[in-house]
């Protein structure tokens, strides 16, 4: 009994360092303000931990992933306009040979939508590539869901 007891304590120690040892060096958060009876604003904002940065949404595509946010489609509102952000930073990285834009420490992304009815729930994708000055980690791709009520 005691050796179960003893192998199940140093199984979750080995998970737990595995488990540390996980980069996530973006964090995101989501919001949406009505702006009228009839439009409203999602804010998608992306928080770097220090020395990460991600790349804008006009990054060439020779280069590095782009960040990309595409929204699923629903009866209940419609985009209006493009994507925005705001002036990314550039510069000449080693690791992919070009002139890339990026952005550290924050960036706030925002749509407009028209509303098609009172309250809606707007649902997407974000694509994104992070990288420090000394590695790049895979693309990742995480869902999102905004109310706006």
């Amino acid at each position: 009994m005691k050796a179960i007891i003893m192998l199940s304590i140093l199984c979750s120690l080995c998970w737990t360092a595995v488990d540390a040892q996980i980069l996530k060096p973006v964090k995101w958060s989501y919001a949406a303000k009505k702006t009228s009876a009839t439009e409203a604003t999602i804010y998608i904002k992306a928080t770097m931990e220090q020395g990460w940065h991600i790349y804008s949404l006009d990054t060439p595509e020779e280069g590095p992933v782009r960040t990309a946010i595409a929204f699923t489609p629903d009866h209940s509102y419609q985009l209006t306009g493009a994507l925005l952000q705001p002036q990314p930073l550039s510069k000449m990285e080693q690791q992919f040979g070009k002139e890339v834009k990026y952005f550290e420490k924050t960036v706030i992304f925002q749509q407009k939508i028209k509303l098609q009815q009172n309250t809606a729930t707007v649902k997407g994708d974000i694509t994104f590539m992070v990288c420090s000055d000394r590695q790049c980690l895979p693309p990742g791709n995480i869902q999102f869901s905004v109310d706006i009520k």
